[in-house]
C-alpha cells in the first residue's frame, strides 16, 4: 500500500507541476533516445538476418538441417564498440554525459564515437520535453511521446537503409487507431475520433499509393517506397483525414528544397533517391503538434 501510495502522489504531482512533468518527459527522452540508438542501428540487420534465413530455408532440401546463426536483436549482444569490440559498461552509456566525458572516442581504443549517438539522444529528450510542455500531463502527452519516439526511429533508419520497416510503421498506425477508439475526441482534438483515425489512415496510405503509381506508369520509375505510404497511413491513424494534405505539402516542400540543394552542391546525384522517410516525419510531428502555429492560417480543416 505504500508503493501505490508514493506512485499516486508521483502521478499527482506530475499532473499538477507542469515543470516537473517536462522534467520527467526530457530525461525520459534521453534515456529511449538511447535505446533508438540501438533500434536504429540494429532493427535493419535484424532484419536481413532474417530474410536470409527465410531464403536459405526456400532453397534447402526438405529435412536439411539449417546452420544455427548466433543470437542477435535489440537486447543481444550488449553494446560494444564496432571498432575494437570492447565492451559499454553503464558508467559509458548514461546519455550525452557519458559521450562528453569520454571526449566522444571509445574508452578502450579511443577510436572516435559517432556524434550522432548524442544527437540522437539530445533529439528525444528535447522532443520529449516540448510535447510534456505543449500538451501537459494526459493521454495526449502520451500519445505525443510514443509517436515522437517511433518517427525517429524511422527517420533514422530511413536515412541509412533507404527502408521504413513494418516492424515500426504498422504497430505504429494500429496505435493511432487504438488511441482513438480508447481516448479520441470528436472535436478534432488529439487523438482524433475512431472515423477520423480510420479514414484518415485509408485515405494516407491510397494517397501516396496513387501518386506513386501514376508516376511509375507516366515515367516507368519509382515515385516512392511503400513504407511512405504505411507511415503516412499511421500519422493519418493519430490526426485524421484533415492533416493529410499539410503534411504531404510540408514534406514535398521541404524534400525539393533540401534536395535541389543537395544536387547543387555536388553532394547528390540527380538520379539518386532521397529517403522521403524523414520529411514526412518531420512535417507530420509538426502538423499533429503544433497545428495552429504550422498550418492554421491557411488550412481551415486543422484541429
Amino acid at each position: 500500500m505504500a508503493l501505490w501510495s508514493k506512485a499516486l502522489d508521483i502521478i499527482e504531482l506530475l499532473r499538477s507541476s507542469t515543470s516537473a512533468f517536462v522534467a520527467v518527459c526530457v530525461v525520459l527522452g534521453l534515456v529511449i533516445g538511447s535505446f533508438l540508438n540501438v533500434v536504429i542501428h540494429r532493427l535493419p540487420k535484424m532484419l536481413h538476418a532474417r530474410w536470409r534465413a527465410d531464403c536459405t530455408l526456400l532453397d534447402a532440401p526438405a529435412g536439411a538441417e539449417l546452420p544455427k546463426t548466433p543470437r542477435y536483436d535489440l537486447a543481444y549482444p550488449l553494446s560494444n564498440c564496432p571498432t575494437c569490440s570492447g565492451k559499454i559498461t553503464a558508467r559509458d552509456n548514461v546519455p550525452v554525459i557519458s559521450y562528453l566525458l569520454l571526449g566522444g572516442r571509445c574508452r578502450h581504443c579511443r577510436h572516435p564515437i559517432s556524434v550522432r549517438y548524442p544527437a540522437v539522444e539530445l533529439l528525444a529528450g528535447t522532443m520529449s520535453g516540448l510535447i510534456a510542455w505543449h500538451f501537459g500531463f494526459g493521454i495526449e502527452a502520451l500519445a505525443g511521446l510514443v509517436l515522437t519516439w517511433y518517427l525517429i526511429a524511422l527517420s533514422g533508419i530511413d536515412l541509412d537503409t533507404q527502408y521504413l520497416p513494418d516492424e515500426l510503421t504498422l504497430p505504429l498506425m494500429w496505435m493511432g487507431l487504438l488511441l482513438a477508439v480508447m481516448f479520441g475526441h470528436s472535436t478534432g482534438a488529439f487523438p482524433v475520433s475512431p472515423s477520423e483515425a480510420i479514414v484518415g489512415a485509408v485515405a494516407g496510405y491510397l494517397s501516396l499509393w496513387s501518386v506513386h503509381h501514376g508516376f511509375r506508369l507516366l515515367t516507368g520509375r519509382e515515385g516512392f517506397g511503400y513504407g511512405d505510404f504505411k507511415l503516412l497511413a499511421a500519422l493519418g491513424a493519430f490526426g485524421g483525414w484533415s492533416v493529410l494534405l499539410p503534411i504531404i505539402l510540408l514534406s514535398a516542400l521541404a524534400g525539393s528544397i533540401i534536395g535541389i540543394g543537395l544536387i547543387a552542391l555536388g553532394r547528390h546525384g540527380r538520379r539518386e533517391p532521397i529517403p522521403y522517410g524523414p520529411f514526412l516525419a518531420v512535417a507530420g510531428w509538426l502538423v499533429l503538434v503544433y497545428p495552429h502555429e504550422t498550418v492554421a492560417p491557411w488550412w481551415p480543416f486543422g484541429h
